[in-house]
């Protein structure tokens, strides 16, 4: 099959994966259709212009013909997990809807991400089900590559986001005993390049195909890596052998933004190793032009673009920064105090004011002459310190507007910021007021 007349359906397309997914189709030249439940979850995505988006849902085989109508490929990219008291059996029942689907439409190919297990383990319940999604799909008659991945390392990405957010908050920490068992992460970019090129690769058959990043590392190592990479101090991991998987859930619920219907299957599901049992997907479909990521690479990008989408955010919104396809508590990083204040001089003095109130050990980041001065704090902290001092006319006067953001590195971080929220709350409001005395 060739690109430019590839037709792709792509199922979760408002999930982590399938968000990512679709431009990297489109930039490949395939024609992309999305199915969603809610096809307004899509409005605000950059390519909605270049998509088609059919409704329906995997749950009810009745919604399905239309968006299957004329594809080729089909991306099983949907999970009940963490959503649904018996994930197991509405999982199974959207495989065999789908199947029963892509059948009456003639599609050639069916592409679905599992998760990385070993062969003949004890599977956690949320792996089981993928597992038999998988079986039912490769059992369906049309050609189907399942392709199996462990951690995926991106911001969003709900494994990594738990390792984020639990290294983040916790310099000490009691863990369960899996803390030492095996797990080879792959790059979110490098999990794209797989799926991407499973649409037209020529593969032997159907069966399932296990990918994973080059580096194996105990979970405890993956932690470690990223406190380093963030700027913490070396985490000190307790081992409670009697911790069991619902109890480690609940405390992850506890200390994380992460919803313990999702934590519970995610930590279940760390009790056996992750690690690749073949190789073979790199004869099929090759690796990335630039080789696979290193996990602490990986890292390094995941943490730039939290810090450049939560700050670029905040500058607009003051909110944390999500992609459209990405979970509620995927950001959940940022603090910000926005203050502003109406004067009757001219913007051209309180401009004037704005820049001769610079504060010492602070740079200049960006400059807009007569509207926007953004500064970053040179000096020494548990995170890294912005201040944006922006004005505007009006009705005669002109208005001062000024926003702090503070991105925490760590609990101390967090906590450098709530201890000192008075006294940063008496100086911010300190300099508003002097800012628009000396323009005054």
């Amino acid at each position: 099959m060739s690109t430019d007349s590839t037709r792709c359906l792509v199922t979760g397309a408002t999930g982590y994966i399938g968000g990512r997914l679709v431009p990297r189709l489109l930039d490949g030249g395939f024609t992309v259709r999305a199915l969603a439940r809610n096809p307004d979850k899509l409005a605000n995505v950059p390519w909605r212009s270049r998509i088609e988006v059919a409704r329906g849902d995997l749950a009810d085989a009745d919604s399905l013909d239309a968006a299957f109508t004329d594809v080729d490929v089909v991306y099983y990219l949907v999970h009940s997990m963490g959503s649904s008291a018996d994930f197991a059996a509405d999982e199974r029942r959207a495989a065999q809807n789908v199947v029963a689907a892509a059948r009456r439409a003639g599609v050639r190919r069916i592409v679905y991400l599992s998760g990385l297990h070993p062969d003949g383990a004890d599977l956690s319940a949320h792996l089981t089900s993928r597992t038999t999604v998988g079986e039912i799909l490769i059992a369906s008659g049309i050609e189907t590559i399942v392709l199996q991945a462990g951690v995926v390392v991106g911001s969003g990405s709900a494994s990594f986001e738990m390792i984020r957010h639990l290294t983040d908050r916790l310099p000490v920490m009691t863990t369960p005993k899996w803390v030492h068992n095996k797990i080879q992460p792959i790059a979110i970019r490098d999990v794209l390049h797989y799926l991407v090129a499973a649409a037209t690769a020529e593969v032997p058959g159907s069966r399932a195909w296990d990918i994973g990043g080059p580096d194996v590392l105990e979970y405890g190592d993956m932690m470690q890596i990223y406190a380093e990479v963030a700027g913490l101090s070396r985490r000190h991991m307790l081992v409670l052998p009697v911790l069991t998987p619902r109890i480690a859930a609940l405390w992850v619920g506890l200390v994380t933004p992460i919803p313990s219907g999702l934590a519970r299957p995610l930590v279940e599901s760390l009790h056996c190793d992750a690690v690749m049992d073949n190789h073979d997907i790199d004869t099929i479909i090759g690796r990335p032009a630039a080789g696979l990521t290193p996990y602490r690479r990986a890292v390094s990008f995941a943490l730039a673009r939290i810090a450049r989408g939560e700050v670029e955010t905040a500058w607009n919104t003051g909110t944390a920064a999500q992609l459209p396809s990405d979970p509620e508590w995927a950001g959940e990083v940022i603090y910000t105090d926005t203050r502003s204040r109406r004067t009757a001089a001219s913007p051209d003095r309180l401009w004037r004011a704005v820049e001769s109130s610079v504060p010492q050990h602070w740079s200049v980041e960006d400059r807009e002459p007569g509207a926007v001065l953004r500064l970053r704090a040179e000096n020494r902290a548990p995170g890294d310190r912005w201040l944006e001092m922006r004005v505007t006319p009006e009705d005669g006067g002109s208005r001062y507007e000024q926003r702090a953001i503070f991105y925490p590195r760590g609990l101390l971080g967090r906590l450098y910021w709530y201890a000192g929220r008075p006294v940063q709350a008496i100086a911010l409001d300190a300099r508003v007021r002097k800012v628009t005395a000396a323009a005054s």
